[in-house]
């Protein structure tokens, strides 16, 4: 070797010969019964985890290597540093054909003071660290177990961790190297990935199964404006998550979530009080680690913050630090889900007989058979309980919990509402900004009821809501009936004037040989007066509830009867202009105009209308019908038309022939008066046009059952104004001055 060449120059190979040192033959005797990383090609020796620290030092302090790093490596072991102590972890062995490793906490030590490492620190607490130290150490070998010159054996299966933060450090660490880790108390719903974690077992419900609880015991309480404490590590992250998800399908809202750890300073501690203090909640959900629970709890206590139904996670319900007097006055009613817990009937003889002075082979060597991950993913038995123990294809076993509730007598289910639920008659209006558990309640409008979901739905269309809005009721149905008032009124006019048309057509009758009756035409006028008493009578179908029989009468009937009358008068108006035109000489007109075409004139003219109507009734005939845009609260019963154009063409007949009527009349009213009953037919024709002219408008105007009002009241004015005018004068002079009833006086001429 050329001692200038420095000692960062690597010397040529040169094989003199094989030469073997103690180190090497170590590595190569116990490298089979380490944990191989796969990949490692043939021609590179693995190096065990217990002596890679001893060839590591062997290499870089072998000058025969001369490798590039040896100053560099040299010169960080020589920098001024100093260990206080190695960061040994207590532990058990114990060898045997199949070796299993196992992780457990003894206890919590709660460290105060933050290490600066100028002094040798506390013993390493739990946390994610410490178990993936531990759990590295299990697999490559415990070298610091003996000081003998080989090293431990691997484990074919690890046991481990009780916390979910630390299991996933472990697991997703160990996983590559397909090592079986089973946890006996990592529920978070994370570690069931087989993706990330493909060798991970436990023997504990997933967080995924609890979720799905506390949302059923949500629901089971009706409890939809909760409050939410979370662990702010993996198990409470991953856990409210699921459960988030779960509550929202039954609609829960969520007033808040406060993430806490044991580690957080007084005032973070003191922020998450006062979010508990400021809530309106009466349920809190904590989803946190007993260990961190522990130290917010008391703050609470400290602060007397009562009312609160507090919700568990399995991770503190149990747990006996929490469980004291002190703590029930703020804590007391508790509810929370713990996985199923029994006995062990060897368990505690097992722990009493433990010594360190006794040989540890108190360990049951049949108690696991094979610890691989094809062969757990194939258990499947029934334990000393009657439980099925398996693994599903994610790893969990079958879900068991039982409810714990923190009482010391019994007690009250509270209620936890951000609103309160609607009175009857209103419903939800969500305020702007807040979660949907909060809203106002506002009464329901007119015509609708509070359903099953506090959301007003209307009433059907016969029916109207009540007055506390919670049942639909039947709508009062309105018609024109015989005891209200109007239909009095109008009974009693129909019935009057039938009585005056009868007893006038009696009189005609009696008298119809004296000389007022003959000069009027008697059979004219007995036509007129059949005719008005039917008019009088058609009022009466009008009034009751509407029948499709009745409905087709009362315009029939109303444009029939009004068409024969006004009939009548055109011909006894024809007879009055004839008649006048006889007196002079040579004029026959009266003769032509004889009681036979009187009679054709009421009869074509009347059969008209007959026409008119039955083509009504056969096309589109009149019907009952309910009206309801008139009220809300009432169904106005009316006759509907069927036919507009039909109703219209009956009323334009009739308003026809009166306005011939008016015309011949007019033509004739200066006629002697003595004979001038043309100047009466004249009168009653313009009342009856005036009537009729007044209420189209009123017909369309009037609400429900008054447009049956004022169509019946039209049909009385009219056929009152017809008896009046035409048959008041005739029936005077008959009645009261008889001696008028001459054929002299009928038949003088005034003096000129």
């Amino acid at each position: 070797m050329n001692e200038d060449q420095g000692e960062n120059t690597t010397l040529p190979r040169l094989v003199v010969g094989e030469v073997r040192w103690d180190l090497e033959i170590r590595v190569r005797t116990f490298r089979h019964t380490q944990l191989v990383l796969a990949g490692v090609p043939d021609q590179c020796l693995y190096v065990p985890g217990c002596l890679r620290r001893q060839v590591l030092k062997w290499g870089h302090a072998s000058w025969l290597a001369y490798h590039p790093g040896v100053s560099q490596t040299l010169a960080m072991t020589a920098f001024t540093c100093d260990y206080f102590g190695n960061t040994k972890m207590p532990s058990l062995f114990k060898e045997g054909d199949i070796m299993l490793g196992g992780i457990f906490p003894v206890y919590f030590k709660e460290v105060i003071n933050i290490s600066t490492y100028e002094t040798k620190p506390p013993d390493s607490v739990v946390c994610e660290g410490s178990a993936l130290q531990a759990a590295l150490a299990l697999a490559s070998g415990l070298e610091d177990l003996s000081s003998i010159s080989h090293c431990p054996p691997a484990v074919s299966a690890l046991i481990a961790e009780s916390g979910s933060s630390q299991s996933i450090a472990v697991a997703g660490t160990l996983g590559p190297f397909q090592l079986p880790i089973v946890s006996y108390f990592s529920a978070c719903a994370c570690l069931s990935d087989r993706v990330k974690y493909p060798t991970f077992f436990r023997t504990v419900s997933s967080d995924s199964f609890q979720a799905k609880a506390l949302a059923a015991l949500m629901r089971h309480f009706d409890w939809q404006w909760i409050g939410i404490i979370q662990s702010d590590n993996d198990y409470g992250q991953n856990g409210i998550h699921g459960f988030t998800e779960e509550v929202k399908k039954f609609g829960v809202c969520i007033a808040f979530v406060a993430k806490f750890l044991r580690t957080y300073s007084l005032e973070k501690t003191l922020n998450v009080v006062e979010i508990i203090k400021q809530s309106t909640v009466k349920v809190i959900l904590a989803y946190v680690p007993e260990g961190d629970f522990y130290y917010l709890m008391t703050e609470i206590v400290k602060q007397n913050i009562t009312g609160i139904q507090w919700l568990s996670s399995d991770a503190w319900i149990t747990a006996a630090r929490p469980s004291t007097p002190e703590m029930y006055q703020a804590f007391g009613g508790a509810l929370g889900f713990v996985g199923r817990k029994m006995a062990i009937p060897t368990l505690k003889p097992f722990l009493t007989n433990i010594s360190p002075y006794k040989d540890p082979s108190a360990f049951v060597r049949d108690f696991w058979e094979i610890m691989v991950t094809e062969q757990l993913r194939r258990v499947h038995f029934m334990n000393q309980f009657g439980d099925n123990v398996f693994f599903d294809e994610n790893g969990n076993p079958p879900a068991y919990y039982d409810l714990i509730n923190w009482q010391l007598t019994n007690g009250q289910v509270p209620t936890s509402l951000c609103s309160s639920v609607c009175p009857t008659g209103t419903r939800k209006a969500q305020i702007k900004g807040r979660p949907t558990c909060c809203f106002d309640c506002v009464p329901c409008d007119d015509g609708t009821i509070t359903n099953s979901t506090a959301e007003c739905s209307p009433c059907p269309q016969e029916y109207w809501s009540n007055d506390r809005k919670d049942t639909c009721i039947p709508k009062t149905t309105e018609f024109l009936t015989y005891q209200e008032p109007i239909g009095i009124a109008v009974t009693v006019v129909s019935l009057v004037g039938s009585g005056l048309s009868l007893a006038t057509l009696m009189v005609y009758i009696r008298y119809r040989e004296t000389p007022v009756i003959k000069a009027s035409n008697s059979e004219l006028s007995c036509f007129l007066l059949f005719s008005l008493l039917l008019c009088f009578l058609s009022p009466l179908t009008f009034i009751g509830r509407p029948t499709v029989w009745t409905c087709m009468l009362r315009h029939t009937a109303f444009g029939v009867t009004f068409a024969l009358c006004i009939s009548s008068v055109l011909g006894k108006t024809i007879v009055v202009v004839t008649a006048f035109k006889a007196t002079f000489p040579g004029n026959n007109a009266a003769t032509k105009f004889g009681p036979s075409q009187q009679r054709i004139i009421v009869c074509s003219c009347t059969v008209i209308q007959i026409i008119i109507c039955v083509l009504w009734l056969r096309l589109n005939p009149p019907f009952p019908d309910m009206v309801f845009r008139y009220s809300n609260k009432k169904i106005v019963l009316e006759c509907n038309p069927g036919s507009e154009a039909a109703f219209y063409a009956v009323l334009g007949y009739i308003g026809l022939l009166a306005i011939t009527c008016l015309v011949l009349a007019f033509l004739a009213r200066k006629l002697p008066d003595n004979f001038n009953e043309a100047k009466f037919i004249t009168f009653s024709m313009l009342i009856f046009c005036a009537v009729w002219i007044t209420f189209i408008p009123v017909y369309i105007s009037s609400p429900g059952k008054f447009t049956v009002a004022a169509e019946t009241f039209a049909i009385l004015a009219s056929a009152l104004g017809l008896l009046i005018c035409i048959f008041a004068p005739k029936c005077y002079i008959i009645l009261i001055k008889p001696e008028k009833n001459t054929k002299r006086q009928v038949m003088g001429k005034i003096r000129t």
